[in-house]
């Protein structure tokens, strides 16, 4: 058999076993089927929220499941079962719970709001219910009703971290065709930078005099990186060149016209004091003769 051919074969394979298993195993909500081919024997993991349901009494219905398995063809099916963690964030498990409530109660829109309120409470930072086909009821048109909450990538290769699902109701008034998208929490996005906190260390300073250990001081490493700041601080603070006052056109103009002024009043002032030397009345001076005896 050729290459092509065989890989066509395995992949029908798969689909009939996928299939049946998910109809077999609805009660125990099938979350996932992987299937893997091994020399010695093909691994089957199954990731459900009920695993009692498909390990049964004793291991007696995965004992049965693996017998009805051989009719497919697989040669010793060796069955693991997971259990879902947190099925609120699981995409296939809400749809099925959202086409099974609207197949037995039939509003769809409290379906729709109390999935979406499920999975935000659950810590997803985005979700996305879609839902299509005959809503309102026999006779009426198709309708589309689209809920959103939170954050939710639509594009790009960030795209390949949502979940999504589908899954498919018939109802009498029509199918109903459901799709869930939910980006779960913990995923690391590109578009968001988170600023880690930088961890404080502790050193020790020893001080010696003499060959002597005097005192042992443990300092946070950031103190003394802040201490160093500061006294480039200081130094930057001291060697700071003083600015040269520099004297305006205008101011330098007047001033020199205010010296002018002050030279001009000069020989003025010299001028009155003259003037007042000579106004001043002569001193005569008088010789007293001695008397004769």
């Amino acid at each position: 058999m050729a290459t092509e051919k065989k890989m066509i074969h395995t992949a029908i394979g798969n689909y009939f076993v996928t299939s049946y298993l998910e109809k077999a195993l609805e009660r125990a909500g099938v979350s996932s089927i992987r299937i893997q081919k091994t020399p010695v024997a093909t691994r089957i993991e199954l990731t459900v929220q009920r695993p009692g349901i498909v390990v049964g009494k004793r291991g007696s219905s995965i004992t049965e499941l693996s017998e009805k398995l051989k009719e497919f063809g697989i040669e010793n099916p060796k069955i693991e079962v997971v259990e879902v963690e947190v099925p609120s964030l699981d995409a296939k498990l809400m749809c099925e719970k959202i086409g099974r409530f609207v197949e037995t109660r039939g509003n769809v829109k409290q379906a729709i709001r109390i999935a979406l309120r499920e999975i935000m409470s659950a810590g997803a930072i985005g979700a996305e219910i879609r839902v299509a086909g005959k809503i309102v009821g026999k006779g009426g048109k198709a309708k589309t009703i689209t809920v959103r909450a939170g954050y939710l990538k639509k594009s790009g290769d960030p795209i390949k971290l949502v979940r999504e699902a589908k899954y498919t109701i018939f109802p009498k008034a029509g199918a109903i065709g459901i799709t869930v998208k939910i980006l779960p929490p913990g995923v690391k996005l590109p578009d968001k930078i988170d600023t880690r906190s930088i961890k404080q260390e502790v050193i020790e300073v020893i001080e010696v005099v003499d060959g002597e250990v005097v005192a042992v001081v443990e300092e946070k490493l950031d103190d003394l990186t802040d201490d160093a700041e500061s006294i480039d601080a200081v130094e930057a603070k001291e060697e700071k060149p003083k600015k040269k006052r520099v004297t305006k056109p205008k101011a330098r103009k007047k001033a020199v016209e205010e010296k002018s002024d002050a030279a001009e009043e000069k020989p003025a002032v010299a001028e009155e004091k003259a003037v007042v030397a000579e106004e001043k009345p002569a001193v005569v001076e008088t010789t007293v003769a001695p008397k004769e005896e």
